[in-house]
């Protein structure tokens, strides 16, 4: 695959995500379904404390010249960060979203945080798949030139989505 189709290939992929997503929060979700998913904010919170644990573990092993195991860590959170994706999709449809009821001082801090989390989730899609693909063709100095950036915001994005967990279901 050379770079244009593989460029084309990662922007059709996030727009079908980003709007599949948007239609889910803006439709609210199916409410009637019969299929139980009330265990699924846990398991999502956990995806995305797997993939933050995996992304800090690959850029330790990077740091020490472990490629193999870099290699492993950052695919590895990339397929956690996919599952959680499915697994937050099959939620916000059976289900809908779930209203935020904290007072206070915490409401803006709680929307402050939801909105960048859901930015940059957004950025992640592209990034992501654009970082491993540059490793995949072994184009490393491209790949460490966005992976600098992707690192932290890929971090960022999992660690505010376990705080957005915890926030809305404490």
């Amino acid at each position: 695959m050379n770079d244009r189709a593989a460029f084309t290939t990662i922007g059709g992929l996030t727009v079908v995500v980003v709007c599949l997503v948007g239609a889910l929060m803006a439709g609210g979700g199916v409410r009637s379904s019969t299929l139980d998913v009330t265990a699924l904010p846990f398991v999502n919170a956990c995806l995305n404390a797997l993939s933050a644990a995996l992304l800090v573990t690959g850029w330790l092993c990077i740091r020490r010249r472990r490629i193999v195991a870099h290699v492993t860590c950052m695919l590895s959170a990339f397929a956690v960060s996919t599952l959680f994706l499915l697994s937050y999709v099959t939620y916000h449809y059976h289900a809908g979203s779930k209203a935020f009821t904290g007072q206070g001082w915490i409401r803006p801090v709680y929307f402050t945080l939801l909105l960048t989390h859901i930015v940059l989730a957004a950025a992640i899609v592209p990034l992501a798949l654009t970082t491993i693909y540059r490793g995949a063709r072994r184009t490393f100095a491209l790949h460490v030139k966005i992976a600098r950036w992707t690192l932290p915001l890929w971090l960022y994005v999992s660690v505010t989505g376990v705080v957005v967990y915890w926030l809305l279901y404490r």
